[in-house]
């Protein structure tokens, strides 16, 4: 798994499933900054004008990071699913961003059939496994 987990969702219920267990909100936070040299690159780009694709790597990865760690959290509960989940950032100083992804960890199963529950999710089949980053 990379950026994604096939049981995450902004929603507060999954498709196929029902939720057995709420284990609570999980989170993962990262800070990130732009090195001087960055800054001076992103600085460059803003005189052509468009996208400044130094800081959209920049914002990407750190929200791959919150991710990951969001999943690495709700693993560690024993969840196979977060539900509600939401990015936040926030501008701590000049150049530095805390990044917050967050949700509700759950435990769930299939609501019916487990072909049901197969076709909801791609096949994974059964009750899926815990939650665990790429």
């Amino acid at each position: 798994m990379s950026s994604t987990h096939p049981l995450t969702t902004t929603a507060f219920d999954l498709p196929g499933y029902r939720v057995r267990k709420n284990l609570g909100v999980v989170r993962g936070i990262i800070v990130r900054s732009r090195s001087f040299i960055g800054n001076i690159g992103a600085s460059l780009q803003t005189i052509v004008g468009g996208n400044i694709t130094v800081y959209t790597t920049l914002c990407e990865r750190a929200r791959s990071d919150a991710f990951q760690l969001m999943l690495t959290h709700a693993g560690e509960l024993g969840a196979n699913a977060v539900i509600g989940v939401r990015y936040d950032a926030t501008e701590i100083g000049p150049a530095i961003t805390e990044v917050l992804c967050y949700g509700t960890a759950v435990f769930v199963e299939p609501a019916g059939s487990v072909a049901e529950a197969r076709s909801a999710v791609n096949g994974t089949g059964g009750v899926p496994p815990a939650v665990q980053p790429g």
